[in-house]
């Protein structure tokens, strides 16, 4: 399994980086995640971890069942019932066909694709669970290594004048540079989120070295690695010119150094640490030198609105529409174009939301709301258990991916990673590493045990 979870990550992390007109490729990595969810589930079973893992994975479940709901055939009693069913009804009546059963969601066949493509994360995260710290910590080197693979192909298509050939989606304008993604707000998110992931895996390397031995003002190959790696994010990013990417480099580097400095102890910063906050904020300083023109201009937009912003108030037109049950998973282009005003017409198209709060709103209504705010609360709670951890082990990880999660969400308000199956299985990723972060609770028999055995060595017994 953790064989096949390793393949999972790395087909992901090469063909999952579009949200349309990919299915083949898509279908692979369905196919891919798999035997991974079964074999995942039945080691679950197997080591009887429900007890542990029954919030999250019961919110994996709630989350798994809401396509599964929307695909539900209904009688025409019901589903012309619905709020929004009038555009549906109308053409049926315009053709002469009387209501049979039909789908709370409009769009099933998007639907069904929506709940294929939630099995690859839902795979990931099972698969955390259930594996060991070693391959755990594995897994997020893959991560690593596929994005720095990622940005050596952003530099590759940049140095060699936007070729064709090295851009993996057709639609992709040769003008940019986006690595394995086909759009390069993505890539950045992709670079932004995994520094903290690095940084954390190279204190945590640093600190195991110590502890084996090695002297004191002697830096391990870890730390030079992680260094490195984050001086190229750093780059990368400049290189983007993404907004988004630009706006979370700071909290991606503060937040990551801050996690890597916890993982080393909490004690007085040593040579690692100080050499990689250096590494950064000379990146930074160079970045802001050499490149402060061309990010300023990606900034600049001639006093145009920006289109996003603007179609919001629609969207949410959309979703008043549609609720409380909402229009089905992956059907905001039809319903959109319904609401779209006259005046926003053009040779574009408004793909989607945009927003992944205002879209899970429009299509899945307050049930998918309801789901969203239980992940909330279940990623506040793991937060503060990882944060107020001890330095060492997996709450090293949980904390780096603490950090990382907050940054997709972050890019969710404006943007829609979430969309793209390398970022979803990242975040799924993150919430195991969340997850397997808490310390464990003894289990009652150890509690009742344990005055019985002082007992046995108490003299006056």
């Amino acid at each position: 399994m953790a064989l096949l979870a390793a393949t999972l990550l790395a087909l992901a992390i090469v063909f999952g980086g579009a949200s349309r007109s990919n299915a083949l490729r898509l279908a692979l990595i369905e196919l891919a995640a798999l035997p991974v969810l079964v074999l995942s589930i039945e080691a679950f079973v197997r080591d009887g971890l429900w007890s542990r893992h029954r919030f999250a994975v019961g919110l994996l479940i709630a989350t798994l069942a809401i396509p599964l709901v929307q695909l539900i055939p209904l009688p025409p009693s019901i589903w012309t019932a619905l709020p929004g069913r009038d555009s549906p009804l109308l053409a049926l009546e315009l053709t002469g066909i009387q209501p049979g059963w039909s789908t709370l969601s409009l769009t099933p066949d998007q639907t069904w694709a929506a709940f294929l493509g939630l099995l690859v994360p839902a795979a990931t995260f099972m698969a955390v669970l259930t594996l060991d710290a070693a391959w755990r910590r594995r897994l997020v080197w893959i991560i690593v290594a596929g994005c720095a693979a990622g940005v050596f192909l952003a530099a590759l298509q940049g140095g060699t004048g936007g070729a064709r050939i090295l851009y993996p989606w057709s639609w992709t304008s040769s003008d940019v540079i986006s690595g394995f993604f086909a759009n390069r707000n993505h890539l950045a998110t992709f670079c932004a989120a995994t520094i903290p992931l690095a940084s954390v895996l190279a204190a945590s390397a640093h600190r195991q070295s110590q502890r084996r031995g090695q002297p004191q003002g002697r830096v391990s190959p870890a730390v030079w690695l992680g260094l490195l790696y984050v001086v190229m994010m750093v780059v990368a990013l400049g290189a983007v010119r993404s907004r988004a990417g630009i706006l979370m480099l700071p909290i991606a580097l503060g937040l990551g150094l801050l996690a890597a400095w916890v993982a080393s102890g909490r004690g007085r910063p040593g040579p690692a640490l100080l050499a990689m906050t250096a590494a950064g904020t000379a990146a930074v300083l160079a970045l802001g030198i050499f490149a402060i023109v061309p990010i300023m201009a990606a900034f600049d937009t001639g006093g145009a609105p920006e289109g996003r912003f603007e179609d919001w108030p629609t969207v949410i037109q959309a979703a008043q529409a549609y609720l409380p049950v909402g229009s089905g998973l992956g059907s905001f282009d039809p319903v959109y174009r319904a609401f779209e005003p006259l005046a926003r017409l053009d040779e574009t198209y408004f793909n989607q939301a945009h927003n992944d709060y205002l879209e899970i709103l429009l299509e899945t209504g307050w049930l998918g709301v309801a789901a969203l705010m239980a992940f909330l609360v279940w990623f506040a709670r793991r937060s503060w258990t990882a944060w107020t951890a001890p330095a060492g082990g997996a709450p090293d990880l949980a904390r780096a991916a603490c950090v990382t999660l907050l940054l997709i969400l972050l890019h969710s308000v404006a943007d829609y990673p979430l969309r793209t199956l390398t970022i979803s299985v990242l975040l799924a990723l993150c919430c195991g590493l969340m997850e397997v972060g808490r310390p464990a609770q003894p289990s009652p028999q150890k509690r009742v045990a344990a005055p019985h055995s002082l007992a046995k060595d108490d003299p006056s017994r």
